[in-house]
């Protein structure tokens, strides 16, 4: 799983050869096809693996904290922190142009995420218009964040950085 998300992130689909990925790791091919029946299976378990590390351990570990205030500082500093791999994204929403299944789950995701910032918001006393207003900002501001510094080293300090320009909209 770990050799195909850094292919994935890499070439997105294409970087999904099998033979390829068989040799690198030492074993045949029909050991893959024994665990995974078919590429398109293999990709789906790699969607499944993107969304446990990427989705379900940030909001884990943020909820771990016991106030409001101190959730909404752990999810930024879990998800704006600069990851390995962060190209898998671009790659899947290429892909999801062509498999409306993928686009499904990409966009459940999107609201998955939304919607517990959404709630983050309220917890942090935020109207019910305004935490959805806010979250989809941060949501998108996010994105943005890391498009912005895929190809540089991420200041030691981005929580500082990252927190002066959230306060223009989110008060923490």
């Amino acid at each position: 799983m770990n050799l195909g998300f850094q292919l994935f992130s890499e070439k997105g689909i294409s970087g999904i050869v099998i033979k390829k990925m068989a040799e690198k790791l030492k074993v045949n091919k029909s050991s893959f096809y024994w665990h995974f029946k078919t590429k398109k299976e293999f990709v789906r378990q790699l969607i499944e693996f993107w969304i446990s590390i990427e989705t379900e351990q940030i909001i884990s570990l943020t909820n771990t904290e016991n106030l409001a205030i101190q959730k909404f500082k752990a999810l930024i500093r879990l998800a704006y922190k600069k990851m390995p791999n962060q190209d898998f994204i671009f790659y899947l929403k290429r892909y999801a142009q062509k498999e409306k299944e993928i686009k499904d789950i990409i966009d459940k995701v999107d609201l998955q995420r939304i919607g517990f910032i959404e709630r983050l918001l309220k917890e942090m006393g935020y109207s019910e218009q305004d935490a959805k207003i806010k979250s989809s900002l941060l949501y998108k501001h996010l994105i943005g964040y890391h498009e912005m510094i895929k190809y540089q080293k991420q200041n030691k300090n981005y929580e500082d950085e990252v927190k002066m320009e959230l306060n223009q909209f989110i008060k923490y």
